[in-house]
């Protein structure tokens, strides 16, 4: 289940928004009072159909209600773009999303910087690829409604280990594999696009500088999750799409956002094919595979890194 007619491009303009005449408090008020009975609507359908569907745990079943969960997702996301039409007065430069097939399985991983990425990376995908199913850290399942909403949706919830954590604890790294490849595999039923922020964590000027490496806007990628997904799902995926945000005036916090104090946006997205020795279907994630990822991202964040540096020019 699929629409006919992709959402119109988000594509750079300044945008027209009725409640920005309102102040800025007024405002975010307003879009958060919406995202809110907007998420409440759709999450109450939502765990209906999740509720069945875990009632009844039949491969056919699933194959049955997955398309409509998704749907339903993706009325709740273009319910947040509503919204944010009506309050957000950000002009949007968005570009290389334009001709990406609707129908196929994709990888895709973008820089963080705030929790707003995910609603520019839903409001940009929306219903021009299959529903985005991020990773996302365990403890963020009790998070009220949209924890519930997460699991219904079949996101995948990874534990973070430390590598000293790890090299004590060895089996807990495959208790991560084993929680992505089941979650990857009820993926292989219908077209999905798995989101990986390879970062682990949202980018700020101390992390950056703890961090070292060698990039000057991003914190180096780890290739753990995506890995993992490549491991199960790398003869399905298509390709992987690769995100780039910037905020010209500074990476805003939520609340900002839902002042529509951010005033613009940019998105650049460029797909890659993915390189045949990082494909696997066995569901495997040893050393050398692991290498053979990280490596293969590193290239790829050296050319996001020049990518950012030259739109923060402009």
């Amino acid at each position: 289940m699929h629409p006919t007619t992709p959402e119109p491009s988000s594509a750079a303009a300044p945008a027209f928004a009725p409640l920005a005449v309102l102040p800025p408090w007024l405002r975010g008020a307003a879009a958060f009072l919406m995202l809110l009975l907007n998420t409440l609507f759709w999450c109450l359908l939502l765990f209906t159909l999740a509720l069945l569907r875990l009632v009844l745990p039949f491969q056919a079943v699933r194959r049955a209600l997955d398309p409509l969960i998704n749907a339903v997702a993706s009325n709740w996301i273009a319910g947040n773009s509503g919204w944010m039409r009506l309050t957000q007065p950000t002009t949007w430069d968005v570009s290389g999303h334009e001709a990406l097939p609707y129908r196929g399985w994709y990888l895709v991983t973008c820089n963080h910087q705030s929790w707003v990425d995910i609603f520019v990376l839903q409001h940009v995908f929306n219903r021009r690829i299959p529903l985005l199913k991020f990773f996302l850290k365990q403890q963020l399942i009790y998070v009220p409604v949209m924890g519930l909403a997460w699991w219904a949706l079949d996101f995948p919830f990874m534990r973070r280990h430390s590598d000293a954590e790890l090299r004590r604890h060895p089996e807990k790294r495959q208790q991560d594999l084993d929680a992505t490849r089941r979650a990857c595999a009820k993926f292989s039923l219908v077209p999905t696009s798995v989101m990986n922020f390879v970062e682990g964590t949202r980018f700020t000027a101390a992390k950056h500088q703890a961090a070292g490496g060698r990039w000057q806007h991003l914190l180096p990628p780890k290739a753990g999750g995506m890995s993992m997904a490549l491991a199960v799902l790398g003869e399905r995926f298509d390709s992987l799409v690769d995100v780039t945000i910037v905020y010209p005036d500074g990476a805003p916090s939520f609340w900002q956002f839902l002042c529509g104090r951010v005033p613009r946006i940019v998105v650049r997205v460029q797909r890659h094919d993915i390189p045949a020795d990082c494909r696997r279907s066995d569901g495997s994630v040893d050393a050398p595979f692991r290498k053979r990822v990280h490596h293969w991202l590193l290239g790829l964040w050296d050319d996001k890194d020049t990518q950012i540096e030259a739109l923060r020019a402009r």
